[in-house]
């Protein structure tokens, strides 16, 4: 049935677990892929261009049936619920304009700043707006998201992409479940139909071709928080890196001059570029 607020279909005993997926066509092409963007000075725009802004994508990218798309948001709640496609985007959009970043190599930490960098405008609905349907429970602390991607990556199988947040990331009102990307309905390789997106925060935790948002008490347990992207934790002598790569440190770019741009001077010398973060 649908609530009377909110156009949802709320989960009884003839929900199956993981029937969401079925929305999955086949993820093609399989495999590892990354598309670099241009140079810092390369990027005027205020906003990037999508055929400017870098691409990863770990596994391959999930063909999905949008008609069949469902996106489930269970675990530690009072009502958990299913919401389609077009129920999604009956709920009051929201945009956000911001820095979308990749941290780099997720097997070792990155020495320098790779600029994978692009200024992105997002479209969707507030992830806090769907928890607040849901009810948490008081000991939920984490939301898992889960996308429709599997496969291999450097070596491990992976039956998702699964990535998590501290439910107080989750509830600030700019982390969005998003369709549209600068205007434009979300394409395959970008994680349509629909993907979070955590401004903020570096690009691995917004899930693409999100189909799950799970609350629970403690922090998921798949390769892509336990085996690739985290760091080193000073506050741990035991050398493994178990602290997860989340938060993007304030940071700053020029754009002009042009490396070896040489000037005639004495002469007026215009310098700008863009920060990210806070």
């Amino acid at each position: 049935m649908a609530y009377k607020n909110h156009p949802v279909d709320f989960l009884d005993q003839t929900y199956i677990p993981d029937s969401e997926r079925g929305a999955l066509v086949a993820v093609q092409p399989q495999g590892f892929f990354i598309r670099h963007p241009p140079k810092p000075h390369e990027l005027e725009e205020d906003v990037t261009d999508e055929a400017h802004l870098f691409q990863t994508i770990h596994m391959g990218a999930a063909v999905v049936d949008t008609s069949q798309w469902r996106l489930i948001i269970d675990g530690l709640v009072e009502r958990p619920f299913g919401v389609n496609f077009d129920q999604l985007r009956q709920m009051p959009p929201v945009s956000v304009t911001s820095f979308h970043e990749c941290y780099g190599s997720p097997l070792v930490a990155p020495t320098k700043n790779v600029w994978r960098i692009g200024n992105v405008e997002w479209t969707g609905v507030p992830l806090r707006d769907l928890l607040a349907i849901a009810r948490p429970h008081p000991q939920a602390s984490y939301v898992w998201s889960d996308g429709l991607d599997s496969g291999v990556f450097a070596g491990v199988a992976a039956d998702r992409y699964r990535k998590d947040l501290p439910m107080e990331k989750a509830l600030s009102p700019e982390v969005l479940v998003a369709y549209e990307m600068n205007g434009q309905p979300l394409s395959k390789e970008r994680g349509g139909p629909v993907r979070l997106v955590v401004p903020g925060w570096f690009g691995t935790n917004s899930t693409k071709w999100l189909c799950r948002l799970s609350l629970q008490a403690t922090r998921a347990q798949g390769p892509f928080t336990t085996v690739f992207y985290n760091e080193l934790d000073p506050e741990d002598v035991s050398g493994v890196r178990t602290r997860p790569v989340w938060k993007a440190q304030p940071n700053a770019m020029i754009v002009r001059p042009r490396p070896q741009e040489v000037f005639d001077c004495p002469c007026h010398v215009e310098v700008w570029g863009a920060h990210m973060g806070r």
